[in-house]
Order: C-alpha cells, then structure tokens, then sequence
C-alpha cells in the first residue's frame, strides 16, 4: 500500500496533481450553481418588481 501511495518517488507531482484537479473540477460544479441561483434571484425581482407598476 505504501508502495502505491509513494506513487514510485512521484508522490508529490501525481498527489498535488491529483488534488488540484479535484479542486478545478469542483469549482467548475458549484460555479455555475451560484450563478444559477443568483440570476434566478435577480430574475424573480425583476418579476416582482414589474408587478409593484401594474
């Protein structure tokens, strides 16, 4: 198992790699989920805000 991990003396490259991949993906994920979310919130002001003329 160490052996694995220790990844053949390149450890470090392939884990920081590795991790800063995950961290890439994931922010790939939840960006657009935000904005999302945002522009949902802005589009339902907008709604009520035409709403408050009629």
């Amino acid at each position: 198992m160490s052996e694995f991990l220790n990844m053949g003396g390149y450890a470090f490259y392939v884990w920081s790699a590795f991790g800063f991949s995950t961290l890439v993906m994931t922010i790939l994920l939840i960006q657009p989920l935000l904005q999302h979310a945002q522009a949902w919130r802005e589009a339902e002001a907008l709604h009520d805000h035409d709403g408050e003329r009629r």
